[in-house]
């Protein structure tokens, strides 16, 4: 099987291959692999198929829709879809059935992507493991002894257990990009605004980001042609325009000036992230671009979160607490006490903060930082240490949710191996509406390296 939407795409697109034999293709891994990792908590057997079949006819009528066209692709199941089960992994929503699609589905759909399934999460999306799960924890394709992370830990172990090519993740402190990073794929998370979160369950609407999940930088690229555009209803949904991502990846970047922001993101890394994050400055240095280091303050109140979290499911804890898990409802309680006007001054600051983080690029085109400062922690270490688990969490994405407050666009793409075989994550963000030149920077990176080409052993053996 090709090894990236744009193979698959072009055979697609000339009648070599059937989107109804690739989507059979991943309905058997899926069987298959599954059990093992837990990515999925519904499978659209039926419904993909049938779409699968009504491409294939589109295109062999000659009406293909663009690089999407029989692709399937899975979504975090705290995305809407008409019709298909949304459960945000908690026992609370287990038999929520909504009647309207997210946007974002709507953009797919339209791209003529198959909706393949629903991801398995954090339940919420409220912690960085996918431990918390009311279908049961996401386990790493790598190495099922260890966490997917989260929250979109089922999407990301989707997409590196070979089980689709893409998925629509959320980040709210790094959701798309830790688990990237712990499972060795890219994520993207783009400027806020520049994807609509109609239609998502959600965490924090002031921090909430919708982007994709990929094998390689120019599926995401692709994937998020598809999705990114004006959604006049949704009150956080930019007017700017979107320009031809795919295109651009064509052309190599220009002379790069690099950003290290050294504090925080470079404090208490593990040795091997270090060395394989210091081997990537080198090999981003010997294409040409400018390294740098640079002083940056870096934002960490996150009472907004807070705030915004409990005022969603305030109602629902007063009714049913009981169908949370623990932990959940226990961190959603922390917003409890946060009035209305601190919330309000939270969000006027977070404005700020975004309209003088503009002043750094200026400067620089891009900032480079590890995307975790460890690799993916043990299953049981954090199941067995129930007191461990928002700490690590925590640590976690420690250099992912600076970005989220920023609203900047974000990449994590792999840049190694530990010597025990998880992966290493590399972080990369630019202005906002960049994404163009974050994509740049990412594609130029991978094209030079070999890292995005590894796939788990289990998932090549089956």
């Amino acid at each position: 099987m090709p090894a990236s939407i744009r193979h698959l795409s072009d055979q697609i697109r000339r009648s070599q291959l059937s989107p109804v034999e690739l989507t059979r293709h991943f309905l058997g891994r899926i069987e298959k692999l599954n059990p093992l990792f837990n990515a999925f908590i519904t499978v659209n057997d039926e419904s993909a198929l049938r779409a699968a079949g009504e491409a294939e006819s589109e295109i062999q009528k000659g009406n293909w829709r663009g690089p999407l066209h029989g692709i399937p692709i899975g979504l975090k199941d705290l995305i809407d879809a008409a019709g298909v089960r949304t459960t945000a992994a908690s026992a609370l929503f287990k038999d929520r059935i909504p009647a309207e699609d997210a946007e974002v589905v709507t953009r797919l759909r339209a791209a003529g992507a198959i909706l393949i399934g629903k991801h398995n999460l954090h339940e919420f999306a409220y912690g960085g493991s996918s431990v918390i799960s009311y279908f049961g924890a996401v386990r790493n394709p790598w190495n099922p002894d260890h966490i997917a992370g989260g929250s979109s830990g089922g999407s990301t172990a989707a997409v590196a257990g070979g089980m689709c090519y893409a998925a629509i993740g959320t980040d709210t402190g790094g959701s798309i990009r830790e688990p990237a990073s712990l499972c060795g794929v890219v994520g993207l998370k783009p400027t806020f605004g520049r994807v609509s979160t109609r239609g998502v369950i959600p965490l924090s609407p002031s921090l909430d980001h919708v982007g994709p999940m990929t094998r390689n930088v120019a599926d995401a690229a692709m994937v998020l042609q598809a999705i990114a555009g004006y959604d006049p209803r949704d009150p956080n949904s930019a007017n700017v325009p979107v320009p031809d991502y795919i295109t651009a990846l064509e052309q190599p970047p220009a002379k790069v000036r690099v950003g290290v922001p050294r504090t925080l993101f470079y404090d208490n890394l593990d040795q091997e992230i270090a060395s394989a994050v210091q081997q990537a400055l080198g090999v981003l240095e010997n294409q040409g671009a400018e390294i740098r280091d640079i002083d940056l303050q870096v934002p960490t109140d996150w009472s907004l979160l807070s705030a915004e979290a409990y005022g969603y499911h305030a109602e629902f804890i007063r009714r049913s607490p009981e169908l949370y898990q623990p932990e959940t409802l226990r961190r959603l309680g922390a917003g409890e006490t946060i009035s209305a006007a601190e919330a309000e001054a939270r969000r006027r600051e977070i404005k700020e903060m975004r309209n003088q983080i503009g002043g750094i690029f200026e400067q620089m085109d891009v900032l480079v930082t590890p995307t975790t400062p460890m690799p993916a922690p043990a299953f049981e270490e954090l199941t067995q240490n129930p007191d461990l688990l928002r700490p690590k969490e925590l640590a976690l994405l420690i250099n992912t949710r600076p970005f989220n407050l920023w609203g900047l666009p974000t990449i994590s793409i792999p840049c190694g191996f530990t010597h025990s075989g998880l992966p290493i994550g590399l972080q990369i963000a630019g202005a906002h509406w960049s994404e163009t030149r974050v994509l740049q920077v990412a594609h130029a990176y991978e094209q030079a390296t070999q890292w995005h080409g590894k796939q788990p052993r289990i998932a090549v053996m089956n």
